[in-house]
């Protein structure tokens, strides 16, 4: 269990009320400052037992007292370590091998950058983890070159311009998920969930190796439902914590690449390492209620992404192609149960107004299956997620090589997207 102890001082505010300051993004009416929730601790826990057998470090942040450089524009482009979308798509951060950025998708623009060091002195983030619009982010250092150990959990404070928390383990830290009730930390086969308020630890998970730190959380305020990894190959783990129930999915015969949650937790989407079917599951009973076809050819799928509505869903994967499916799910007419049929081959029935449907028994599972309805291709050789935007029918593309992507789609023509937008973040001024 990983033990946390803190410097006396007075305890901290609830992180769910809002301050009246609009935070680090003016004018936004999602924004909240949360200085007052952790500016009265700063943290310095020891490791958690499981994780080491070192003593705890208390050494001083090793950000406090560096400067933070504003480069010339002449300067050579960083290099992208990690991108990730805040809670709501509306925010990407990104995490370079000098420090990290904030952007906005609509209108695009960046917001803020925080380069540490000089030229010669290490600078790497490799995780950024946003809290919706406000100043409290979660960070890890990464690369050649990391700013922090990897191994820790750094809680920044951007009106302050400093860490002033940090949670500290023996292994690597994969991937941090933020609520404004808890904070998240992925390990390479542990899950680690913990009060916000006072980064009291409440759950601990086991998991099979889980190198990608895939996990997620809802957001919905006051019921919290987590999805990570479980201890067998192909199945994923979900936490009804309001309920205290827990759930096990055999969702695929092969390992797990990637999965989505809906912003409600009520649905799950499951892609596998073959990455040729995504399937929708019921969240609560485990039910499958959909499953459709990204291609017929073995792909990484890097990405999936519910709609706001949960009406879409789109995928992104290492073909350079964005889909879109449409989604006809609901938790009362399931697919079948997936206790009773988690192979990665199975398909759904043809609808009966299927032109098909008649010799469904006759061909290939393949010709009967759900295709998107809606496509973007972009230049192979980049990583891209994808996410719904603040729009009708729109889809934000995010790469590695720093492209920022806003299409729009017509699900009733079924024809490519239409690019509105491309900027590449690495390259244009601020």
């Amino acid at each position: 269990m990983a033990a946390l102890s803190a410097i006396p001082s007075p305890p901290w505010p609830s992180p769910n009320q809002p301050s009246t300051d609009l935070g680090f993004i003016n004018g936004s009416e999602h924004s909240d400052d949360l200085s007052q929730t952790l500016d009265s601790l700063s943290l310095r826990p020891p490791l958690a037992e499981e994780e080491s057998d070192s003593k705890p470090n208390t050494d001083a942040d090793p950000s406090a007292g560096r400067p933070i450089y504003l480069r010339p524009s002449s300067a050579p482009p960083s290099e992208l370590l990690q991108l990730s979308f805040n809670q709501d798509f509306g925010c990407f951060a990104v995490g370079t091998d000098r420090g990290f950025r904030i952007y906005n998708c609509d209108p695009f623009r960046e917001i803020f950058r925080r380069d540490f060091g000089g030229e010669s002195v290490g600078g790497g983030i490799g995780v950024v983890e946003m809290l919706f619009r406000c100043n409290i982010l979660a960070l890890v250092g990464r690369g050649p070159n990391p700013l922090y150990p990897p191994n820790k959990v750094m809680i920044w404070d951007d009106h302050q311009s400093r860490c002033i928390g940090e949670l500290s383990f023996r292994s690597e830290v994969r991937s941090v998920r933020l609520r404004r009730d808890r904070i998240i930390v992925v390990l390479e086969q542990k899950v680690f969930v913990y009060n916000f308020a006072d980064l009291k630890l409440l759950h601990q998970i086991e998991t099979i190796a889980n190198p990608k730190g895939l996990c997620a959380v809802s957001q919905t305020v006051g019921s919290l439902v987590l999805v990570c990894p479980g201890l067998q190959k192909g199945q994923v783990r979900i936490e009804h914590y309001a309920t205290r129930r827990t759930k096990f999915i055999m969702a695929h015969d092969s390992r797990i690449a990637c999965f989505a949650l809906s912003q409600d937790g009520m649905l799950l989407a499951t892609a596998s390492t073959k990455g040729t079917l995504v399937r929708v599951f019921n969240a609560v009973d485990g039910t499958l209620l959909q499953e459709v076809r990204r291609g017929a050819d073995r792909a990484e799928i890097y990405s999936l992404a519910f709609s706001p509505t949960a009406q879409w869903l789109a995928v992104s994967s290492d073909k350079g192609t964005i889909h879109v499916f449409g989604l006809k799910v609901n938790a009362g007419s399931p697919l079948c149960d997936v206790s009773q049929n988690s192979s990665e081959p199975s398909l759904p029935p043809v609808s009966s107004g299927s032109s098909l449907s008649f010799i469904k028994g006759v061909l290939p599972k393949y010709f009967s299956s759900e295709w998107s309805v809606a496509k973007y291709h972009l230049p192979e050789g980049s990583q891209y997620i994808v996410a719904f935007g603040h729009g009708k029918n729109i889809v934000v593309i995010l790469g590695m090589d720093g492209s920022f992507y806003r299409c729009q789609y017509d699900p009733s023509s079924g024809v490519e997207m239409t690019q509105l937008e491309f900027h590449n973040f690495l390259q244009d001024a601020p």
